[in-house]
């Protein structure tokens, strides 16, 4: 076959349409999308699908109550309402707030924005999370009997504290001043082999948040009546305080040796509150005691053990990892924060990593009440800790964790969590104390600021409760930093930073704080009973500071060497760092900032002589009235009490009307 030059073979032409069904050519379809899906469209139907599936599974905007942490931000807010975080921003910008969305918000700001959206909010306080309990499952085989912990409540004056004495055979009542409870104390006694924990709470009404806390954490609480004085406001709220903790109450009418005591009548006003003695046909164990002449005592006891052992039923588990209340904290002179537990459950030994609130550490020492080292405490047993890192709240759980690690990031999510809510409360600054009069005459609305230190925590959160109940209608107060320690140069600059007032409560400043202060022009007082402190505060408030004896510090004296002269005592050699040193002055024996004594100089001596004053810079010995307990490095503040009319502040603030 001839070739087409190398193409391809010539092959002939089929006809086009003729022939056979072999001859027929099949139609070829050129536009092949029109008959193919796109894949485009494909995957939008799919979504569309998707959406409709999904559309009537959404479900409703939630309307039921929501539960938010104090101080939450704006994010986790607009979270937890399931409302733009735009819509809440643009509602904090109508109420004159502008907010980010990491900011804190206070617990009047959330509330507004919930009723700007519809919502009920419920605000969670770090305060109210301490209230629940934690729920143990522990095996029946594995509990053991503990102490019963008794409260003793009541109005003040009425011998709470004497008949502990009495009971403990020990003397607190010296060591306070005015005669009045100022600290939460823990203590045991035996009896017939049996112990009891005993929590003396403070008496006077400043003590609310401190004598509540104590019905918190007790088994049974001994309420104490003077049978000649009767049912007091104080006596009214401890009742309330124990039923509000439903824990059983015994009643112990003290001072039943007074000429003038009246049992019947204080009955019968117990039993108007709803506490019937069993012989009126009643349930409450009544006891009639005199602290002073030990009568009755055993009889008390007696009831408290026939109380828990009829109503209560006392077990815990000694083996678990221990955990209980922080009763006290404070900082001790050379041996750091030192915290008073009462453990609940479990055994605390030396070594246990051991974290409270927003303070941790490790267990380095124990001590009973005694002042006696343990190596190990069980239930029911209050105890000394150190080793912690500050000094936890009063109030705050401390339980043992496994390690330090977990002990330390506990703690500091706590202090985050506080750290909010004390953002989220803070208030503006306003000014001091002493323009305040002058701003209340020009019919300004002014702040109070002020800075508390104490000497121990439950003292401070006392103090704090007491100054938050006083209102007025043209000055606000606001505490806007508490602690527990000396007032130190971060105090003064902080209290010059926002124009504040520093209340320190048997504590003082050092040297130099007092002289930062003056330049400074920071106000300092100090106070060594509660009541003299919130008067004193509540006068300013209304703009009538009544005259008043005021202390000015005239010298200061530094414990260099100490001599001990048999006939006398212990004679402190010092050196007068500032001011002058006056015989027969009042002095006050500092130790770390704080305060341990107020006596007077009985002697002063240059060399052999005895001299009227010493001046700055020279040295002298001193001899003071009634305390031999000096120790080297103390520091001796010397001080007058003078009378000042404050005459000004006479009368109250003028309304605007009488102003013009």
């Amino acid at each position: 076959m001839p070739s087409n030059g190398g193409n391809r073979p010539n092959r002939p032409l089929r006809p086009r349409g003729g022939g056979g069904p072999g001859n027929r050519r099949r139609r070829v379809v050129i536009d092949n999308q029109a008959a193919r899906p796109n894949p485009r469209d494909q995957r939008q139907a799919r979504q569309d699908g998707q959406r409709r599936e999904q559309r009537p599974q959404t479900p409703a905007q939630p309307t039921g109550p929501v539960s938010v942490e104090s101080g939450v931000s704006v994010r986790d807010l607009s979270q937890a309402l399931g409302v733009p975080m735009p819509n809440i921003i643009k509602i904090l910008m109508g109420l004159g707030q502008m907010r980010t969305a990491t900011q804190s918000l206070s617990d009047e700001e959330v509330e507004l924005i919930a009723a700007e959206v519809g919502r009920e909010v419920v605000v969670k306080h770090a305060a109210d999370e301490e209230d629940e309990p934690e729920a143990y499952d522990d095996p029946e085989e594995s509990l053991a009997a503990r102490p019963p912990v008794v409260t003793i409540m009541g109005h003040v004056d009425h011998g709470k504290t004497s008949l502990l004495d009495a009971i403990r055979d020990a003397r607190v009542v010296a060591t306070e001043a005015g005669g009045i409870t100022q600290h939460i104390g823990a203590y045991q006694v035996d009896v017939d082999g049996r112990k009891i924990t005993f929590l003396d709470t403070p008496g006077h009404e400043a003590f609310t948040a401190m004598r509540a806390r104590g019905a918190k954490v007790t088994d049974i609480a001994v309420l104490v009546v003077a049978a000649d004085d009767g049912v007091m406001p104080q006596t009214k709220e401890s009742i309330a305080h124990a039923r509000a903790a439903e824990v059983p109450l015994v009643v112990a009418i003290n001072k039943v040796d007074l000429p003038d005591a009246n049992i019947d009548r204080v009955k019968a006003e117990l039993a108007s509150e709803g506490l019937q003695p069993e012989e009126w046909g009643g349930s409450t164990q009544f006891a009639e005691v005199s602290a002073k002449t030990h009568q009755n005592l055993d009889d008390l006891l007696e009831r408290i053990l026939l109380v828990a052992d009829a109503e209560l039923d006392l077990r815990a588990n000694p083996t678990a990892e221990a955990s209980g209340p922080i009763i006290e904290s404070r900082l001790d002179v050379g041996r750091g924060p030192v915290a008073t537990v009462l453990v609940q459950r479990g055994s605390l030994k030396v070594g246990d990593a051991i974290v409270a609130g927003d303070a941790h550490g490790r267990v380095k020492a124990l001590f009973n009440y005694k002042g006696e080292k343990q190596d190990r405490v069980g239930p029911g047993d209050p105890v000394e800790i150190l080793g912690f890192d500050k000094p936890p709240a009063a109030g705050e759980v401390a339980r043992v964790v496994e390690n330090d690690r977990q002990a330390r990031e506990l703690a500091n999510k706590r202090a985050e969590r506080l750290r909010r809510e004390q953002l989220a409360s803070a208030r503006p600054v306003g000014v001091s104390l002493e323009g305040l009069f002058e701003a209340l005459q020009a019919g300004e609305v002014s702040d109070l600021n002020l800075i508390v230190r104490g000497d121990v925590v439950g003292s401070v959160e006392a103090v704090v409760s007491e100054l938050s109940k006083f209102e007025h209608s043209e000055v606000r107060l606001n505490v806007i930093a508490s602690g527990v320690g000396a007032i130190t140069q971060n105090d003064i600059m902080l209290a010059s930073a926002s124009d504040a007032l520093i209340v320190g409560f048997n504590v003082r400043p050092n040297a130099e704080a007092r002289d930062l202060a003056s330049r400074e022009g920071v106000e300092i007082r100090t106070y060594d009973v509660i009541y003299k402190l919130t008067e004193d505060i509540e006068q300013a408030l209304v703009g009538k500071l009544a005259a008043v004896k005021t202390e000015e510090t005239i010298g200061e004296a530094e414990v260099r060497a100490l001599f001990r002269v048999s006939r006398l005592g212990t004679i402190a050699g010092c050196m007068v760092t500032d001011g002058v040193v006056r015989r027969n002055a009042n002095v006050r024996v500092v130790r770390d900032g704080t305060v341990i004594y107020t006596t007077t100089i009985s002697q002063l001596k240059r060399f052999k002589d005895d001299v009227r004053e010493v001046a700055e810079g020279f040295e002298c010995g001193i001899l003071l009235d009634g305390f031999n307990d000096v120790k080297e490095g103390d520091v001796l503040e010397i001080f007058e009490t003078r009378e000042i009319e404050r005459t000004s502040l006479d009368e109250a603030a003028p309304s605007p009307t009488a102003a013009s």
